[in-house]
């Protein structure tokens, strides 16, 4: 079928819409028509040469949308279901048969290359030319996708009716991340003192998250002062500017030595100051990619302390976003606050909006 999609053919061009060929889904494939798809810093990466992904290329991995034809393996999901899609694994890896699928021994091709994890694409363009068009296993920048079952979460029948599905995407990858982070990875719990650096759409869902699981104190640590107040009306009970010389004083007072810290910055320096921050044996999280080589004191982790880097939030998508769903209906997890709505043929404003900051989640519309 053609469809249109937002296509990178070279590293330093912009997204143009483009009418592409896609095929059918597989046996254990799902057609989707896409409602809307999140934005996120990751969906640059293609424009890193050393990233070696095959242009051209259709990004966007935080798609919702509706079901239109399913492969005949497929029995979890049928046509006219609502869902939202979430990254592909292989459902039989070590990792996955532990409940772990974000640290899926294939993770790397099935997610960051564009294509099927045996090579092949999914779309062509006018000319016969494949398109990489599995990125996260969807290529969500499209009026429709084929994507792995084990990738689709449908939206729980209870809520279907009243759920907002253009906006929904982003719960398959950025709040997810920062949700989970708290609740699964890190298992914040009542009274916990808990520090989150950066608040982006990661750090600001792991800033509700911890608000919701009861954390006494939420410190948000954050350069850009609309973003901490921002923090601040979400949960945050301290905000303190990521500039600040005295930033591992500030945290010391405020926590006693924190709990649990998570960075969503990458930023090295800052990272050895969250570190720093714990107490003796506290967590802390890392998401992301970090911006050079971490150096960690010899004494730094001596008594105790535990780093751990984090994927996807630890989570199950099938399990986990409902939940956040359920958060969100009770008024807990008002992931909608974050958003901003874009049309697809408006995706060069919303790709510079999200990288000067002027946005904390674009979510673009194809129809």
């Amino acid at each position: 079928m053609r469809v249109t999609a937002a296509v990178l053919e070279a590293h330093d061009q912009p997204f143009r819409l483009t009418d592409v060929h896609l095929d059918g889904p597989g046996p254990d494939e799902v057609l989707v028509r896409i409602a809307g798809t999140g934005f996120c810093h990751t969906d640059l990466l293609p424009r890193a040469p050393h990233m070696g992904i095959a242009l051209p290329v259709i990004a966007g991995h935080e798609g919702a949308g509706v079901v239109e034809e399913t492969g005949p393996q497929v029995t979890s999901v049928a046509p006219g279901d609502p869902v939202i899609l979430s990254f592909d694994f292989c459902g039989g890896c070590r990792a996955c048969l532990a409940a772990r699928p974000a640290n899926c021994a294939t993770f790397f091709p099935r997610n960051l290359t564009g294509r099927r994890p045996d090579g092949s694409g999914t779309a062509r363009t006018g000319d016969g030319r494949t398109v990489s068009a599995s990125w996260f296993g969807q290529s969500s920048f499209a009026g429709h996708v084929v994507v792995p079952a084990r990738a689709v979460v449908p939206v729980p029948a209870d809520m279907a009716a009243d759920v907002p599905l253009e906006i929904l995407g982003p719960l398959g990858c950025g709040f997810q991340t920062g949700a989970g982070a708290v609740l699964n990875s890190l298992s914040v719990q009542p009274g916990s003192r808990v520090v989150v650096a950066g608040a982006g759409a990661v750090g600001l869902a792991a800033i509700m998250a911890a608000h919701t699981a009861g954390a006494t104190a939420v410190v948000a640590v954050e350069l850009h002062p609309a973003r901490r107040r921002l923090a601040a009306e979400l949960g945050a009970t301290h905000v303190l500017d990521g500039a600040d010389p005295d930033l591992g004083r500030e945290l010391a007072g405020i926590t006693g030595g924190a709990d649990h810290v998570l960075d969503t910055t990458g930023v090295p320096s800052l990272i050895t100051t969250l570190i720093d921050s714990l107490h003796a044996y506290g967590t802390c999280g890392l998401v992301g990619v970090q911006h050079g080589d971490l150096a960690v004191g010899p004494l730094l982790l001596a008594a105790g302390r535990t780093v751990k880097g984090i994927i996807e939030g630890d989570a199950v998508p099938r399990l986990f976003i409902p939940r956040l769903l359920g958060l969100w209906r009770q008024g807990r997890f008002p992931f909608d606050r974050l958003i901003r709505t874009y049309p697809l043929h408006d995706i060069a404003r919303a790709e510079r909006d999200t990288a000067r900051g002027d946005v904390v989640k674009a979510v673009l519309l194809p129809s």
